[in-house]
């Protein structure tokens, strides 16, 4: 379980910080998703780019808890 919380609040915390500022930068209604102009209201934008953000973080997290095991971790046999 630990794990998972090492993996999960962290990306979190990044994706809430990494949509903030995207959004500020680009606005949901100006957004073209394969050559044609996004129709979703502001909030489902919002809520599609943190769910997006937050996948992405937490593959960077799990990559990096993945990295961090000892070599003892890794050849233990069950």
């Amino acid at each position: 379980m630990l794990k998972w919380i090492q993996i999960f609040w962290p990306s979190f915390l990044v994706a809430g910080l990494a949509e903030a500022i995207f959004f500020t930068v680009i606005d949901p209604q100006e957004l073209y998703l394969l050559g044609k102009p996004v129709h979703f209201s502001p909030i489902a934008t919002y809520s599609v780019g943190f769910i997006g953000f937050w996948l992405v973080c937490a593959a960077s997290s799990l990559s990096t808890v993945f990295f961090q095991r000892t070599a003892k971790e890794i050849n233990h046999l069950e």
